[in-house]
């Protein structure tokens, strides 16, 4: 077992939550090999996936808001995701977010959660990948390692109205800290576990 191998396998015991062994495992085989797929609804990626992100990880920073322990706000323009924590501060997971004509800003909920989601690209997406690219994209893919959306993935719903849109993971880590997905937020699946195990149903988004 090689310096690198360690090091993942420690940052997949550091997790916060329970994640079952064969999880841990898929989540280190999607960050050490990347994908071509890229993530946010099979958005084409610009960026090498076997390319490193200068993205550091998760921290906890001091963070000023109204908004209630829980709570969820992102800021796009800083390509940062805030999980609302008590006593004035956040935890700060860098993101990778919409490319231009494909953000998305406004306030919903967590209505759903799911690992390993299934990913059911939109017909317009369909349509746009194979008329731009000459691309096919499938009606469903099952969840799993060549998923786009990664991990886990959490669904915002404005009301009883499903946005489309989603925070999830990525198997293309070099992405964090771009615009390059259909709209979707994107964590690296290691921190979309810890995102998801910290969330609860009902949670608030604010995206700005």
């Amino acid at each position: 077992m090689n310096r690198r191998q360690v090091l993942m396998g420690s940052l997949a015991l550091l997790l916060p939550g329970t994640v079952g062994a064969a999880d841990a495992t898929q989540v280190r085989y999607n960050f050490n090999r990347g994908s071509n797929s890229g993530g946010g609804f099979g958005a084409r990626s610009r960026t090498r996936s076997s390319s490193r992100s200068r993205y550091s990880g998760k921290k906890i920073v001091r963070y000023s808001t109204t908004e209630a322990p829980g709570s969820i706000i992102i800021n796009t323009r800083k390509r940062a995701l805030y999980f609302v924590l008590e006593d004035g501060k956040a935890i700060r997971y860098g993101v990778g977010v919409g490319r231009q004509g494909f953000s998305w800003t406004g306030a919903a909920h967590i209505r759903h959660k799911a690992e390993w989601p299934a990913w059911h690209p939109p017909e317009a997406m369909r349509i746009r990948e194979y008329k731009k690219y000459g691309r096919k994209l499938p009606v469903r893919m099952e969840g799993g390692p060549k998923n786009p959306l990664g991990a886990r993935a959490l669904y915002l719903f404005q009301g009883n109205r499903d946005t489309l849109y989603r925070i999830h993971g990525t198997n293309n880590p070099s992405s964090i800290g771009h615009a390059m997905s259909s709209g979707c937020i994107r964590l690296l699946n290691e921190e979309v576990v810890d995102l998801y195990n910290r969330v609860r149903l009902g949670a608030k988004v604010i995206v700005t």
